[in-house]
């Protein structure tokens, strides 16, 4: 993208262009393959837009992140994911299980198994390593089939810095002539040559850096981001201002997702008048649209956890219980 000046007229020209090349709106976005999610936010992901998933650790965040980028490879479009927290081998654990599971939905596939296999100590192949884990042969099929769609970037905090996230991006385009939907896990261990100390100055040139990228793609980017100490309180909901870092995570994302633990964030009354209820709610996540400027905003969204296998139940759900607000939420 370059920085000259241009008119409407011109826009207006290179819109009916793409429209007469038959390039219609649907390469304008990406599906998260979230059910419920998808009809919120206009139809997925979209180019040129930042997208910000938020929680507290181990709810989630990076299993939501990898199934969407399973979903966009599966669709046979490029993904480039930037894991500053895990190896590629993990991820490959991570789709087998998910893919196993999705496939026989039985209890016998889990995650843990599928790790045994890959780390037994006897010399074999991956399909005789897999050959006796329930789900494994067929889930290794499937993600051979769109593996070399899902790039995968192995990102430090002292290396990876927006440069070289940029460089990444164009090897990808290159590679495959398509600009890949990119995914940053996570904004804050994004690398900022000769950073200030303090962590909002340097999370405000990380989120500036990467929506600029978006629009200059022309292609999402995804980004999960840490909560700040204030939202790990017990009987606090986390919002958009639990964000840790810059008050510039919340201005220049174009839509924000917040995972909570249903358990935790439903209404007490629902868990004092049917004690049952909180062993259910410990399996169901809430995913919060907090911000979208594509539509509608206060979407709360409910999905089966699968962590076990790897994964959520896409198919989800808008809230049907009262849920807390932190403002008012007395313990």
């Amino acid at each position: 993208m370059d920085d000259d000046l241009s008119t409407i007229g011109t826009t207006l020209a290179r819109t009916e262009e793409r429209m007469r090349g038959g390039r219609h709106a649907a390469e304008r976005l990406w599906p998260t393959g979230f059910g419920g999610l998808d009809p919120v936010i206009g139809g997925g992901l979209r180019a040129g837009s930042l997208v910000l998933v938020a929680g507290a650790q181990g709810l989630g965040k990076t299993t939501f992140a990898v199934q969407v980028c399973r979903n966009v490879a599966r669709s046979g479009r490029p993904v480039l994911y930037f894991s500053y927290e895990h190896d590629a081998e993990d991820l490959v654990l991570k789709l087998m299980a998910m893919e196993a599971g999705e496939h026989s939905d039985s209890l016998q596939v889990r995650l843990a198994t599928m790790r045994e296999a890959f780390d037994a100590s006897e010399a074999a192949s991956m399909d005789e390593r897999l050959a006796g884990v329930p789900g494994a042969l067929p889930a290794l099929a499937t993600v051979r089939g769109y593996a070399e769609w899902l790039f995968v970037h192995r990102s430090t905090g002292s290396r990876t810095d927006l440069g070289v996230i940029r460089e990444r991006i164009e090897e990808v385009h290159a590679a495959t002539g398509t600009m890949p939907l990119v995914v940053v896990d996570y904004l804050q261990k994004v690398l900022v040559p000769g950073a200030p100390m303090d962590e909002h100055e340097r999370s405000t040139t990380i989120v500036e850096g990467l929506k600029d990228l978006a629009i200059d793609i022309s292609a999402p980017v995804l980004a999960v981001v840490a909560a700040d100490k204030q939202a790990l309180r017990s009987g606090t909901r986390m919002r958009t201002h639990h964000l840790r870092g810059s008050s510039a995570l919340a201005y220049e994302a174009d839509v924000i997702l917040v995972l909570s633990s249903k358990f935790d964030v439903v209404a007490r009354h629902h868990l004092t008048y049917d004690l049952g209820n909180a062993e259910r709610f410990r399996d169901w996540a809430v995913l919060s649209v907090e911000k979208n400027r594509f539509g509608r905003d206060g979407v709360d969204l409910e999905y089966r956890k699968r962590f076990e296998q790897g994964r959520f139940e896409a198919e989800g759900h808008e809230v049907k219980e009262q849920l807390i607000d932190d403002r008012v939420f007395v313990e």
